[in-house]
Protein backbone atom coordinates (compact mmCIF):
# COMPACT_ATOMS: atom_id res chain seq x y z
CA UNK A 1 0.00 0.00 0.00
CA UNK A 2 1.76 3.10 -1.22
CA UNK A 3 0.22 6.45 -0.60
CA UNK A 4 2.02 8.04 -3.53
CA UNK A 5 -0.24 6.24 -6.01
CA UNK A 6 -3.40 7.49 -4.35
CA UNK A 7 -3.15 11.19 -4.69
CA UNK A 8 -6.14 13.23 -3.68
CA UNK A 9 -8.18 14.71 -6.49
CA UNK A 10 -7.80 18.33 -7.39
CA UNK A 11 -4.90 20.69 -7.80
CA UNK A 12 -2.24 21.24 -5.19
CA UNK A 13 -3.66 24.67 -4.45
CA UNK A 14 -7.12 23.22 -3.85
CA UNK A 15 -5.74 20.62 -1.44
CA UNK A 16 -3.87 23.33 0.47
CA UNK A 17 -6.79 25.75 0.40
CA UNK A 18 -7.10 26.18 4.16
CA UNK A 19 -3.38 26.68 4.68
CA UNK A 20 -3.12 29.18 1.85
CA UNK A 21 -6.03 31.07 3.38
CA UNK A 22 -4.32 31.11 6.77
CA UNK A 23 -1.17 32.46 5.12
CA UNK A 24 -3.13 35.18 3.34
CA UNK A 25 -4.92 36.18 6.55
CA UNK A 26 -1.59 36.33 8.37
CA UNK A 27 -0.15 38.70 5.77
CA UNK A 28 -3.32 40.81 5.73
CA UNK A 29 -3.25 41.08 9.53
CA UNK A 30 0.34 42.24 9.86
CA UNK A 31 0.24 44.59 6.84
CA UNK A 32 -3.04 46.23 7.91
CA UNK A 33 -1.70 46.86 11.41
CA UNK A 34 1.64 48.10 10.05
CA UNK A 35 -0.08 50.42 7.59
CA UNK A 36 -2.18 52.12 10.25
CA UNK A 37 0.64 52.16 12.82
CA UNK A 38 3.84 52.38 10.74
CA UNK A 39 7.38 51.89 12.08
CA UNK A 40 8.83 54.94 13.78
CA UNK A 41 5.51 56.05 15.25
CA UNK A 42 3.88 59.46 14.93
CA UNK A 43 4.70 62.95 16.21
CA UNK A 44 3.05 63.66 19.55
CA UNK A 45 2.73 67.44 19.09
CA UNK A 46 2.71 70.13 16.41
CA UNK A 47 6.08 71.86 16.12
CA UNK A 48 9.15 72.27 13.87
CA UNK A 49 7.05 72.11 10.71
CA UNK A 50 5.21 68.84 11.36
CA UNK A 51 1.72 68.08 12.67
CA UNK A 52 0.76 65.87 15.58
CA UNK A 53 -0.17 62.44 14.28
CA UNK A 54 2.05 62.69 11.19
CA UNK A 55 4.53 59.89 10.51
CA UNK A 56 8.03 60.33 11.90
CA UNK A 57 9.55 57.97 9.33
CA UNK A 58 8.34 60.17 6.48
CA UNK A 59 10.25 63.16 7.85
CA UNK A 60 13.43 61.35 8.88
CA UNK A 61 13.81 58.67 6.15
CA UNK A 62 11.53 59.66 3.29
CA UNK A 63 12.74 57.08 0.75
CA UNK A 64 12.48 54.27 3.31
CA UNK A 65 8.95 55.43 4.07
CA UNK A 66 7.94 55.36 0.39
CA UNK A 67 9.42 51.89 -0.09
CA UNK A 68 7.71 50.62 3.06
CA UNK A 69 4.37 52.18 2.18
CA UNK A 70 4.19 50.87 -1.39
CA UNK A 71 5.44 47.38 -0.48
CA UNK A 72 3.11 47.14 2.52
CA UNK A 73 0.08 48.35 0.56
CA UNK A 74 0.88 45.93 -2.27
CA UNK A 75 1.19 43.01 0.14
CA UNK A 76 -2.08 43.96 1.85
CA UNK A 77 -4.00 44.23 -1.43
CA UNK A 78 -2.43 41.02 -2.76
CA UNK A 79 -3.47 39.12 0.38
CA UNK A 80 -7.07 40.27 -0.11
CA UNK A 81 -6.92 39.13 -3.75
CA UNK A 82 -5.65 35.73 -2.58
CA UNK A 83 -8.62 35.47 -0.21
CA UNK A 84 -11.03 36.35 -3.03
CA UNK A 85 -9.40 33.83 -5.39
CA UNK A 86 -9.69 31.10 -2.76
CA UNK A 87 -13.44 31.73 -2.59
CA UNK A 88 -13.88 30.52 -6.18
CA UNK A 89 -10.98 28.05 -6.38
CA UNK A 90 -12.29 24.69 -7.53
CA UNK A 91 -10.64 21.30 -7.66
CA UNK A 92 -9.97 21.53 -11.42
CA UNK A 93 -9.61 25.25 -12.11
CA UNK A 94 -6.03 25.52 -13.38
CA UNK A 95 -6.37 29.13 -14.52
CA UNK A 96 -7.36 30.36 -11.05
CA UNK A 97 -4.59 28.22 -9.52
CA UNK A 98 -1.92 29.81 -11.73
CA UNK A 99 -3.20 33.30 -10.93
CA UNK A 100 -3.20 32.38 -7.24
CA UNK A 101 0.48 31.44 -7.28
CA UNK A 102 1.46 34.68 -9.03
CA UNK A 103 -0.44 36.81 -6.52
CA UNK A 104 0.97 34.84 -3.58
CA UNK A 105 4.54 35.40 -4.76
CA UNK A 106 3.79 39.12 -5.12
CA UNK A 107 2.26 39.03 -1.64
CA UNK A 108 5.35 37.55 0.03
CA UNK A 109 7.73 39.80 -1.91
CA UNK A 110 5.75 42.86 -0.81
CA UNK A 111 5.86 41.65 2.79
CA UNK A 112 9.62 41.17 2.68
CA UNK A 113 10.14 44.55 1.03
CA UNK A 114 8.02 46.30 3.65
CA UNK A 115 9.94 44.59 6.45
CA UNK A 116 13.31 45.52 4.95
CA UNK A 117 12.32 49.15 4.30
CA UNK A 118 10.63 49.63 7.66
CA UNK A 119 13.28 48.03 9.85
CA UNK A 120 16.49 49.38 8.25
CA UNK A 121 17.97 52.70 9.33
CA UNK A 122 21.72 52.25 8.72
CA UNK A 123 24.33 50.35 6.70
CA UNK A 124 24.46 47.28 8.93
CA UNK A 125 20.72 46.59 9.00
CA UNK A 126 20.39 47.36 5.28
CA UNK A 127 23.16 44.95 4.26
CA UNK A 128 21.91 42.14 6.48
CA UNK A 129 18.31 42.50 5.32
CA UNK A 130 19.36 42.69 1.67
CA UNK A 131 21.43 39.52 1.88
CA UNK A 132 18.85 37.44 3.66
CA UNK A 133 15.92 38.74 1.57
CA UNK A 134 17.89 38.01 -1.61
CA UNK A 135 18.29 34.42 -0.46
CA UNK A 136 14.53 34.15 0.02
CA UNK A 137 13.87 35.69 -3.39
CA UNK A 138 16.26 33.21 -5.00
CA UNK A 139 14.39 30.34 -3.38
CA UNK A 140 11.04 31.68 -4.61
CA UNK A 141 12.32 31.96 -8.19
CA UNK A 142 13.74 28.44 -8.16
CA UNK A 143 10.60 26.95 -6.62
CA UNK A 144 8.37 28.79 -9.08
CA UNK A 145 10.21 27.52 -12.18
CA UNK A 146 10.33 23.99 -10.79
CA UNK A 147 6.57 24.15 -10.25
CA UNK A 148 5.91 25.41 -13.78
CA UNK A 149 8.16 23.06 -15.75
CA UNK A 150 8.23 19.87 -13.70
CA UNK A 151 5.65 19.07 -11.08
CA UNK A 152 7.32 15.79 -10.03
CA UNK A 153 11.03 16.62 -10.12
CA UNK A 154 13.18 16.40 -7.02
CA UNK A 155 14.01 19.71 -5.41
CA UNK A 156 17.13 20.45 -3.45
CA UNK A 157 16.75 22.05 -0.06
CA UNK A 158 17.47 25.74 -0.30
CA UNK A 159 20.56 26.80 1.56
CA UNK A 160 20.67 30.29 2.90
CA UNK A 161 23.87 31.92 4.02
CA UNK A 162 23.66 34.57 6.66
CA UNK A 163 26.46 37.14 6.79
CA UNK A 164 27.20 38.82 10.09
CA UNK A 165 28.83 42.23 9.83
CA UNK A 166 29.56 44.72 12.55
CA UNK A 167 29.49 48.49 12.47
CA UNK A 168 31.23 50.52 15.09
CA UNK A 169 28.47 53.13 15.34
CA UNK A 170 25.74 50.55 16.11
CA UNK A 171 25.13 49.28 19.60
CA UNK A 172 25.77 45.58 20.02
CA UNK A 173 22.40 45.09 21.73
CA UNK A 174 20.47 46.58 18.80
CA UNK A 175 22.53 44.57 16.31
CA UNK A 176 21.78 41.38 18.23
CA UNK A 177 18.07 42.18 18.34
CA UNK A 178 17.90 43.02 14.64
CA UNK A 179 19.83 39.93 13.52
CA UNK A 180 17.81 37.57 15.73
CA UNK A 181 14.47 39.12 14.82
CA UNK A 182 15.17 39.20 11.07
CA UNK A 183 16.49 35.64 11.13
CA UNK A 184 13.37 34.46 12.93
CA UNK A 185 11.13 36.29 10.47
CA UNK A 186 12.88 34.86 7.40
CA UNK A 187 12.99 31.36 8.90
CA UNK A 188 9.24 31.47 9.45
CA UNK A 189 8.75 32.40 5.78
CA UNK A 190 10.94 29.47 4.76
CA UNK A 191 8.91 27.13 6.97
CA UNK A 192 5.70 28.27 5.30
CA UNK A 193 7.17 27.82 1.82
CA UNK A 194 8.48 24.33 2.58
CA UNK A 195 5.14 23.27 4.06
CA UNK A 196 3.32 24.51 0.95
CA UNK A 197 5.82 22.88 -1.44
CA UNK A 198 3.85 19.84 -2.57
CA UNK A 199 6.54 18.70 -5.01
CA UNK A 200 8.96 18.04 -2.17
CA UNK A 201 6.36 15.89 -0.42
CA UNK A 202 5.30 13.85 -3.44
CA UNK A 203 8.48 13.15 -5.35
CA UNK A 204 10.97 12.07 -2.70
CA UNK A 205 11.29 8.42 -1.56
CA UNK A 206 10.12 7.56 1.92
CA UNK A 207 13.52 7.34 3.61
CA UNK A 208 14.91 10.38 1.86
CA UNK A 209 11.67 12.25 2.55
CA UNK A 210 12.00 11.79 6.30
CA UNK A 211 15.61 12.93 6.44
CA UNK A 212 15.23 15.93 4.12
CA UNK A 213 12.00 17.23 5.61
CA UNK A 214 13.19 16.66 9.17
CA UNK A 215 16.39 18.62 8.63
CA UNK A 216 14.72 21.38 6.60
CA UNK A 217 11.52 21.96 8.58
CA UNK A 218 12.70 21.25 12.10
CA UNK A 219 15.99 23.00 11.46
CA UNK A 220 14.22 26.19 10.41
CA UNK A 221 11.77 25.85 13.31
CA UNK A 222 14.66 25.66 15.78
CA UNK A 223 16.34 28.65 14.12
CA UNK A 224 13.09 30.65 14.22
CA UNK A 225 12.48 29.88 17.90
CA UNK A 226 16.03 30.67 18.98
CA UNK A 227 15.93 33.84 16.91
CA UNK A 228 12.70 34.85 18.62
CA UNK A 229 14.11 34.16 22.07
CA UNK A 230 17.33 36.00 21.26
CA UNK A 231 15.41 39.01 19.97
CA UNK A 232 13.32 39.07 23.16
CA UNK A 233 16.40 38.85 25.37
CA UNK A 234 18.19 41.62 23.48
CA UNK A 235 15.22 43.92 22.97
CA UNK A 236 13.33 43.64 26.26
CA UNK A 237 16.28 44.36 28.56
CA UNK A 238 18.65 47.30 28.99
CA UNK A 239 20.88 46.04 31.82
CA UNK A 240 23.24 43.08 32.04
CA UNK A 241 21.53 41.51 35.05
CA UNK A 242 18.09 41.45 33.40
CA UNK A 243 19.57 40.01 30.20
CA UNK A 244 21.30 37.32 32.27
CA UNK A 245 18.00 36.55 33.99
CA UNK A 246 16.22 36.06 30.65
CA UNK A 247 19.03 33.85 29.32
CA UNK A 248 18.95 31.75 32.51
CA UNK A 249 15.19 31.32 32.10
CA UNK A 250 15.77 30.08 28.57
CA UNK A 251 18.39 27.63 29.80
CA UNK A 252 16.07 26.38 32.54
CA UNK A 253 13.27 25.77 30.04
CA UNK A 254 15.61 23.89 27.68
CA UNK A 255 16.93 21.80 30.58
CA UNK A 256 13.38 20.94 31.60
CA UNK A 257 12.48 19.90 28.05
CA UNK A 258 15.52 17.61 27.70
CA UNK A 259 14.90 16.17 31.16
CA UNK A 260 11.27 15.43 30.36
CA UNK A 261 12.22 13.74 27.08
CA UNK A 262 14.85 11.61 28.82
CA UNK A 263 12.47 10.55 31.61
CA UNK A 264 9.68 9.76 29.14
CA UNK A 265 11.94 7.57 27.01
CA UNK A 266 13.29 5.77 30.07
CA UNK A 267 9.79 4.99 31.34
CA UNK A 268 8.57 3.91 27.90
CA UNK A 269 11.53 1.58 27.27
CA UNK A 270 11.87 0.02 30.72
CA UNK A 271 8.38 -0.18 32.19
CA UNK A 272 5.74 -0.79 29.51
CA UNK A 273 4.13 -3.69 31.39
CA UNK A 274 3.29 -1.91 34.64
CA UNK A 275 2.15 1.17 32.74
CA UNK A 276 -0.37 -0.99 30.89
CA UNK A 277 -1.60 -2.41 34.19
CA UNK A 278 -2.08 1.07 35.62
CA UNK A 279 -4.01 2.07 32.51
CA UNK A 280 -6.35 -0.89 32.92
CA UNK A 281 -7.18 0.24 36.44
CA UNK A 282 -8.58 3.52 35.12
CA UNK A 283 -9.98 2.46 31.74
CA UNK A 284 -12.24 -0.59 31.54
CA UNK A 285 -11.78 -2.55 28.29
CA UNK A 286 -15.51 -3.11 27.86
CA UNK A 287 -16.37 0.53 28.17
CA UNK A 288 -13.52 1.40 25.87
CA UNK A 289 -14.77 -1.02 23.23
CA UNK A 290 -18.34 0.22 23.61
CA UNK A 291 -17.20 3.78 23.12
CA UNK A 292 -15.30 2.82 19.96
CA UNK A 293 -18.30 0.94 18.58
CA UNK A 294 -20.60 3.88 19.28
CA UNK A 295 -18.17 6.23 17.57
CA UNK A 296 -18.11 4.02 14.47
CA UNK A 297 -21.90 3.91 14.31
CA UNK A 298 -22.28 7.66 14.38
CA UNK A 299 -19.64 9.18 12.09
CA UNK A 300 -21.93 11.96 10.91
CA UNK A 301 -22.80 13.03 14.44
CA UNK A 302 -19.14 13.06 15.41
CA UNK A 303 -18.29 15.07 12.31
CA UNK A 304 -20.97 17.62 13.17
CA UNK A 305 -19.65 17.88 16.73
CA UNK A 306 -16.12 18.37 15.47
CA UNK A 307 -17.23 21.16 13.13
CA UNK A 308 -19.11 22.83 15.97
CA UNK A 309 -16.05 22.50 18.19
CA UNK A 310 -13.80 24.07 15.57
CA UNK A 311 -16.28 26.91 15.14
CA UNK A 312 -16.37 27.61 18.87
CA UNK A 313 -12.57 27.52 19.11
CA UNK A 314 -12.20 29.96 16.21
CA UNK A 315 -14.76 32.40 17.58
CA UNK A 316 -13.45 32.07 21.11
CA UNK A 317 -9.91 32.78 19.98
CA UNK A 318 -11.09 35.80 17.98
CA UNK A 319 -13.03 37.33 20.86
CA UNK A 320 -10.40 36.58 23.50
CA UNK A 321 -7.53 38.07 21.48
CA UNK A 322 -9.19 41.34 20.47
CA UNK A 323 -10.94 41.97 23.80
CA UNK A 324 -7.74 41.28 25.74
CA UNK A 325 -5.80 43.83 23.70
CA UNK A 326 -8.66 46.35 23.84
CA UNK A 327 -8.89 45.99 27.62
CA UNK A 328 -5.18 46.70 28.07
CA UNK A 329 -5.17 49.55 25.55
CA UNK A 330 -8.63 51.16 25.90
CA UNK A 331 -10.00 53.73 23.44
CA UNK A 332 -8.96 57.29 24.22
CA UNK A 333 -5.59 56.28 25.61
CA UNK A 334 -4.23 56.77 29.13
CA UNK A 335 -3.34 59.89 31.11
CA UNK A 336 0.43 60.52 30.97
CA UNK A 337 0.66 62.28 34.36
CA UNK A 338 -1.18 63.17 37.59
CA UNK A 339 -3.19 66.37 37.28
CA UNK A 340 -6.75 67.76 37.39
CA UNK A 341 -7.99 64.98 39.67
CA UNK A 342 -6.86 61.97 37.63
CA UNK A 343 -3.87 59.65 37.99
CA UNK A 344 -1.25 58.70 35.42
CA UNK A 345 -2.24 55.47 33.68
CA UNK A 346 -5.99 55.94 34.17
CA UNK A 347 -8.18 55.74 31.04
CA UNK A 348 -8.87 59.15 29.53
CA UNK A 349 -12.32 58.05 28.39
CA UNK A 350 -13.30 57.29 31.99
CA UNK A 351 -12.74 60.95 32.87
CA UNK A 352 -14.17 62.59 29.76
CA UNK A 353 -17.06 60.18 28.99
CA UNK A 354 -17.62 57.97 32.07
CA UNK A 355 -20.90 56.40 30.89
CA UNK A 356 -19.48 55.55 27.47
CA UNK A 357 -16.38 54.05 29.06
CA UNK A 358 -18.42 51.88 31.42
CA UNK A 359 -20.50 50.54 28.53
CA UNK A 360 -17.32 49.72 26.65
CA UNK A 361 -15.60 48.20 29.67
CA UNK A 362 -18.45 45.94 30.76
CA UNK A 363 -19.26 44.80 27.22
CA UNK A 364 -15.61 44.12 26.42
CA UNK A 365 -14.93 42.37 29.74
CA UNK A 366 -18.04 40.21 29.50
CA UNK A 367 -17.08 39.12 25.99
CA UNK A 368 -13.52 38.34 27.10
CA UNK A 369 -14.48 36.28 30.15
CA UNK A 370 -17.24 34.43 28.29
CA UNK A 371 -14.86 33.52 25.47
CA UNK A 372 -12.34 32.09 27.95
CA UNK A 373 -15.06 30.02 29.62
CA UNK A 374 -16.30 28.76 26.26
CA UNK A 375 -12.78 27.76 25.17
CA UNK A 376 -12.27 25.94 28.47
CA UNK A 377 -15.53 23.98 28.11
CA UNK A 378 -15.24 23.25 24.39
CA UNK A 379 -14.48 19.57 25.00
CA UNK A 380 -17.94 19.02 26.50
CA UNK A 381 -19.98 17.12 23.90
CA UNK A 382 -23.25 17.65 25.77
CA UNK A 383 -22.91 21.43 25.65
CA UNK A 384 -22.08 21.26 21.95
CA UNK A 385 -25.08 19.04 21.20
CA UNK A 386 -27.37 21.47 22.96
CA UNK A 387 -25.73 24.40 21.09
CA UNK A 388 -25.10 26.12 24.43
CA UNK A 389 -21.56 27.18 23.60
CA UNK A 390 -22.55 28.47 20.17
CA UNK A 391 -25.29 30.56 21.76
CA UNK A 392 -22.75 31.94 24.24
CA UNK A 393 -20.45 32.90 21.37
CA UNK A 394 -23.30 34.74 19.67
CA UNK A 395 -23.82 36.73 22.86
CA UNK A 396 -20.08 37.45 22.77
CA UNK A 397 -20.43 38.88 19.28
CA UNK A 398 -23.25 41.16 20.38
CA UNK A 399 -21.01 42.23 23.26
CA UNK A 400 -18.37 43.15 20.69
CA UNK A 401 -20.91 45.26 18.83
CA UNK A 402 -21.78 47.13 22.03
CA UNK A 403 -18.14 47.67 22.97
CA UNK A 404 -17.28 48.87 19.47
CA UNK A 405 -20.23 51.27 19.33
CA UNK A 406 -19.30 52.75 22.72
CA UNK A 407 -15.54 52.93 22.25
CA UNK A 408 -15.06 53.90 18.62
CA UNK A 409 -16.90 57.24 18.73
CA UNK A 410 -17.64 60.08 21.15
CA UNK A 411 -21.20 61.16 20.22
CA UNK A 412 -24.56 59.39 20.35
CA UNK A 413 -25.39 59.78 16.66
CA UNK A 414 -22.23 57.95 15.57
CA UNK A 415 -22.94 55.12 18.02
CA UNK A 416 -26.48 54.79 16.68
CA UNK A 417 -25.07 54.67 13.15
CA UNK A 418 -22.73 51.82 14.08
CA UNK A 419 -25.49 49.72 15.64
CA UNK A 420 -27.84 50.49 12.74
CA UNK A 421 -25.24 49.15 10.31
CA UNK A 422 -25.40 45.73 11.94
CA UNK A 423 -29.19 45.71 11.75
CA UNK A 424 -29.10 46.76 8.10
CA UNK A 425 -26.79 43.87 7.21
CA UNK A 426 -29.06 41.36 8.96
CA UNK A 427 -32.15 42.72 7.19
CA UNK A 428 -30.42 42.65 3.80
CA UNK A 429 -29.30 39.03 4.14
CA UNK A 430 -32.75 37.86 5.26
CA UNK A 431 -34.48 39.67 2.37
CA UNK A 432 -31.93 38.31 -0.08
CA UNK A 433 -32.51 34.75 1.14
CA UNK A 434 -36.30 35.08 0.99
CA UNK A 435 -36.46 36.45 -2.56
CA UNK A 436 -33.69 34.40 -4.18
CA UNK A 437 -34.35 30.94 -2.71
CA UNK A 438 -38.11 30.64 -3.25
CA UNK A 439 -37.87 28.04 -6.01
CA UNK A 440 -34.74 26.26 -4.84
CA UNK A 441 -34.95 22.54 -4.06
CA UNK A 442 -32.60 21.58 -1.27
CA UNK A 443 -30.17 18.85 -2.28
CA UNK A 444 -27.75 17.03 -0.06
CA UNK A 445 -25.17 16.65 -2.83
CA UNK A 446 -23.82 20.16 -2.42
CA UNK A 447 -23.60 19.99 1.39
CA UNK A 448 -19.84 19.36 1.38
CA UNK A 449 -19.26 22.18 -1.10
CA UNK A 450 -21.30 24.59 1.02
CA UNK A 451 -19.44 23.56 4.16
CA UNK A 452 -16.11 24.14 2.42
CA UNK A 453 -17.16 27.61 1.30
CA UNK A 454 -18.48 28.31 4.75
CA UNK A 455 -15.06 27.59 6.27
CA UNK A 456 -13.41 30.04 3.88
CA UNK A 457 -16.00 32.73 4.59
CA UNK A 458 -15.67 32.17 8.33
CA UNK A 459 -11.90 32.59 8.30
CA UNK A 460 -12.21 35.75 6.21
CA UNK A 461 -14.89 37.17 8.50
CA UNK A 462 -12.74 36.47 11.56
CA UNK A 463 -9.79 38.18 9.86
CA UNK A 464 -11.81 41.32 9.07
CA UNK A 465 -13.42 41.47 12.51
CA UNK A 466 -10.05 41.13 14.23
CA UNK A 467 -8.47 43.93 12.22
CA UNK A 468 -11.33 46.40 12.30
CA UNK A 469 -12.26 46.02 15.99
CA UNK A 470 -8.85 47.08 17.26
CA UNK A 471 -8.41 49.72 14.54
CA UNK A 472 -11.79 51.26 15.34
CA UNK A 473 -11.01 51.54 19.05
CA UNK A 474 -7.48 52.91 18.51
CA UNK A 475 -7.52 54.79 15.17
CA UNK A 476 -4.33 55.75 13.29
CA UNK A 477 -2.57 58.84 14.60
CA UNK A 478 -3.46 58.11 18.22
CA UNK A 479 -5.30 60.36 20.68
CA UNK A 480 -4.67 63.76 22.22
CA UNK A 481 -3.07 63.21 25.62
CA UNK A 482 -4.39 66.47 27.15
CA UNK A 483 -6.54 69.51 26.48
CA UNK A 484 -4.73 72.48 24.94
CA UNK A 485 -5.39 76.08 23.91
CA UNK A 486 -6.05 75.10 20.28
CA UNK A 487 -9.31 73.38 21.16
CA UNK A 488 -7.99 69.81 21.16
CA UNK A 489 -9.64 67.57 23.74
CA UNK A 490 -7.98 64.70 25.56
CA UNK A 491 -9.08 61.27 24.35
CA UNK A 492 -10.23 62.48 20.92
CA UNK A 493 -8.50 61.16 17.77
CA UNK A 494 -5.67 63.33 16.46
CA UNK A 495 -6.63 62.46 12.89
CA UNK A 496 -10.11 63.92 13.44
CA UNK A 497 -8.66 67.40 14.03
CA UNK A 498 -5.79 67.34 11.55
CA UNK A 499 -7.47 65.47 8.66
CA UNK A 500 -11.23 65.34 9.35
CA UNK A 501 -12.13 63.99 5.91
CA UNK A 502 -9.58 61.19 6.19
CA UNK A 503 -10.86 60.31 9.65
CA UNK A 504 -14.52 60.22 8.61
CA UNK A 505 -13.70 58.04 5.62
CA UNK A 506 -11.69 55.73 7.88
CA UNK A 507 -14.40 55.61 10.55
CA UNK A 508 -17.30 54.78 8.23
CA UNK A 509 -15.37 52.28 6.11
CA UNK A 510 -14.00 50.55 9.20
CA UNK A 511 -17.45 50.42 10.83
CA UNK A 512 -19.03 48.97 7.68
CA UNK A 513 -16.32 46.33 7.47
CA UNK A 514 -16.59 45.37 11.15
CA UNK A 515 -20.37 45.13 11.22
CA UNK A 516 -20.47 43.17 7.96
CA UNK A 517 -17.99 40.65 9.31
CA UNK A 518 -19.81 40.24 12.64
CA UNK A 519 -23.14 39.74 10.87
CA UNK A 520 -21.45 37.25 8.57
CA UNK A 521 -20.17 35.25 11.54
CA UNK A 522 -23.64 35.20 13.11
CA UNK A 523 -25.15 33.74 9.94
CA UNK A 524 -22.34 31.21 9.51
CA UNK A 525 -23.08 29.65 12.90
CA UNK A 526 -26.47 28.19 11.88
CA UNK A 527 -26.56 25.71 8.93
CA UNK A 528 -30.21 26.57 8.27
CA UNK A 529 -29.14 30.16 7.62
CA UNK A 530 -25.75 29.94 5.96
CA UNK A 531 -26.60 27.24 3.40
CA UNK A 532 -29.36 29.19 1.61
CA UNK A 533 -27.40 32.43 2.13
CA UNK A 534 -24.34 30.96 0.40
CA UNK A 535 -26.44 29.51 -2.44
CA UNK A 536 -27.97 32.90 -3.26
CA UNK A 537 -24.61 34.70 -2.78
CA UNK A 538 -25.95 36.94 0.00
CA UNK A 539 -22.96 36.18 2.23
CA UNK A 540 -20.59 36.75 -0.67
CA UNK A 541 -22.01 40.25 -1.05
CA UNK A 542 -21.44 40.90 2.66
CA UNK A 543 -17.90 39.56 2.41
CA UNK A 544 -17.04 41.72 -0.60
CA UNK A 545 -18.53 44.76 1.16
CA UNK A 546 -16.38 44.01 4.19
CA UNK A 547 -13.27 43.67 2.01
CA UNK A 548 -13.87 47.00 0.28
CA UNK A 549 -14.58 48.64 3.62
CA UNK A 550 -11.27 47.27 4.86
CA UNK A 551 -9.45 48.63 1.83
CA UNK A 552 -11.15 52.01 2.21
CA UNK A 553 -10.21 52.21 5.88
CA UNK A 554 -6.63 51.30 5.04
CA UNK A 555 -6.45 53.95 2.30
CA UNK A 556 -7.90 56.67 4.53
CA UNK A 557 -5.96 55.78 7.67
CA UNK A 558 -2.52 54.97 6.32
CA UNK A 559 -1.90 57.89 3.95
CA UNK A 560 -1.84 61.66 4.43
CA UNK A 561 -0.68 62.66 0.95
CA UNK A 562 -2.40 62.60 -2.43
CA UNK A 563 0.38 60.57 -4.05
CA UNK A 564 0.14 57.63 -1.66
CA UNK A 565 -3.66 57.80 -1.56
CA UNK A 566 -3.82 57.49 -5.36
CA UNK A 567 -1.65 54.37 -5.22
CA UNK A 568 -3.90 52.71 -2.65
CA UNK A 569 -7.02 53.67 -4.61
CA UNK A 570 -5.43 52.10 -7.69
CA UNK A 571 -4.95 48.90 -5.70
CA UNK A 572 -8.60 49.08 -4.63
CA UNK A 573 -9.59 49.36 -8.29
CA UNK A 574 -7.47 46.29 -9.06
CA UNK A 575 -9.20 44.30 -6.32
CA UNK A 576 -12.56 45.50 -7.64
CA UNK A 577 -11.57 44.28 -11.12
CA UNK A 578 -10.77 40.85 -9.68
CA UNK A 579 -14.20 40.74 -8.04
CA UNK A 580 -15.95 41.69 -11.30
CA UNK A 581 -13.94 39.05 -13.17
CA UNK A 582 -14.95 36.43 -10.63
CA UNK A 583 -18.62 37.40 -10.93
CA UNK A 584 -18.51 37.18 -14.74
CA UNK A 585 -16.68 33.83 -14.87
CA UNK A 586 -17.95 32.17 -11.70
Amino acid sequence: MEPDHKRPSGSTEYQLKKYLLLLATLVATVTYAAGLNPPGGVWQDTQDGHLAGDLILRDTHYHCYLAFYYCNATAFAASLVVCLLLLVLGSKTKAWAAALWVVMVLDLLGLMGAYAAGSCRDVFTTIYSSVIMSAIFTYIVIAFFVYVYSEKQDEDTAKHKRHDQHEDHNSSRYQAFFVCNTTSFVSSLLIIMLLLDKNLIISLPAKKLKSVRFVALYGFIVVALFGLVGAYAAGSCRELDTTTYVVCLIGAVLAYIFLQVAITRAITDNAPAWLQKIRKLFVEPKRDNEAKAAAQKKPRANDALEKARNLVILLGTLVASITYQAGLDPPGGLWPDDQDGHKAGDPVLLTTHPTRYKVFFYSNSAAFVASLIVITMVRSSSLLKQHTLEAAMLLDLFGLIGAYAAGSCRDVSASIYVVTLAGAVFVYVVIHIVFFTLDYNDKKKDANLLDSRREVLLLLAILVATLTYQAGLTPPGGFWSADDNLGHQAGFPVLLDNCPQHYRAFFYCNAISFMSSVALIVFLVNPNLYRPAIRCYALYVCMVAGMFGLMGAYAAGSSRQLRTSIYVLTLVAAVFAVVILQVVIF
